[in-house]
């Protein structure tokens, strides 16, 4: 998983230059475990991390160069990139 979180993350970095790499590791992790976690709530069969990590590669490619925006504009999820103890 390290792997695959760090790979993203330096995608996500190369989309957007406001974001550290700390940041884009956050959002990273936020968008895993929220695309995981709808599709679980939504009653859906667990197709596996390469599922996952293609939808958030696709985001990451549509929405990476506006996520600082996103979050400037959405004080609910200021606490994730100010919150030391996130990155497990």
């Amino acid at each position: 998983m390290e792997d695959i979180f760090n790979r993203l993350a330096h995608q996500l970095c190369d989309n957007n230059e406001q974001l550290t790499m700390r940041e884009a590791r956050i959002w990273v992790e936020h968008l895993w475990e929220d695309f995981e976690a709808t599709r679980a709530k939504a009653g859906r069969q667990y197709q596996g991390q390469d599922v996952t990590e293609q939808v958030v590669r696709q985001w990451i490619q549509s929405y990476g160069p506006k996520l600082h925006e996103f979050m400037s504009n959405n004080p609910r999820y200021k606490h994730l990139m100010n919150n030391p103890d996130h990155l497990h």
